[in-house]
């Protein structure tokens, strides 16, 4: 009888103890989640503060595009204003890449404007920002990865449940971009540069150089032998 109570104390001494542990990971990993959260907002609002002196920028070379400019600059804040949940946040962005990517197409057409010292230190800076809110985003979406597993997994899926941990939404850029395409940095000869659309295509190989005809008379055709 004392060999019983001792087996089933154990045992629920071992369920609480993995209830405890499962529910200080699930707490973890959601702080996490929103730590991770908050460094794309941070990224996502330096590109904002960004946006405004690129256009000015441009502006200064062709003031006549007063369309592109006056989208990019409802697209900023749309997407600035956005406060929903990171799909809607994601959704909100692909208008002001398609914005960024008709400013960055009117400045292929000045070259001086390329050229410009200014213009280019924001470009650069817009670049560093695109790759820290890539990195920030891919560790993101891990962090939203492991927890939703452990969400749906049994015997963790019995914690979520009970403490209302309910899976989280991964920021989907790339879908929300589908029809921008990603931003693109580039470096050239002229310094670096930023690109917005879908991947280049290379170029094709050069056909091969025709082959030149030996100078001089061609040799006779050899003599056929007399039947």
């Amino acid at each position: 009888m004392g060999w019983t109570i001792a087996i089933i104390g154990g045992i629920i001494l071992l369920i609480l103890i993995f209830g405890v542990v499962s529910y200080n990971r699930f707490v973890s990993q959601r702080q996490l989640i929103k730590d991770a959260w908050a460094n794309i907002d941070t990224e996502l609002r330096r590109r904002y503060d960004l946006i405004p002196n690129l256009v000015e920028s441009v502006r200064g070379y062709a003031s006549h595009e007063r369309t592109v400019f006056e989208n990019v600059t409802r697209a900023r804040a749309a997407a600035a204003s956005a406060t929903g949940s990171p799909a809607e946040q994601a959704a909100a962005e692909g208008p002001l890449v398609a914005a960024l990517r008709q400013l960055f197409a009117v400045v292929e057409n000045y070259p001086d404007l390329k050229a410009n010292q200014n213009f280019l230190a924001l470009q650069q800076e817009l670049a560093n920002t695109e790759d820290r809110l890539q990195t920030s985003r891919r560790f993101y979406n891990a962090n939203v990865r492991d927890y939703n597993q452990r969400v749906k997994q049994f015997p963790s899926v019995i914690i979520a449940s009970t403490f209302n941990f309910e899976e989280e939404e991964f920021f989907e850029v790339e879908d929300a971009l589908r029809e921008a395409g990603a931003p693109q940095v580039a470096f050239g000869g002229e310094g670096p540069g930023v690109t917005f659309g879908g991947p280049e295509v290379p170029p094709a190989a050069p056909p091969p150089a025709p082959t030149p005809e030996p100078s001089g008379t061609p040799p006779p055709p050899p003599a056929t032998p007399d039947a």
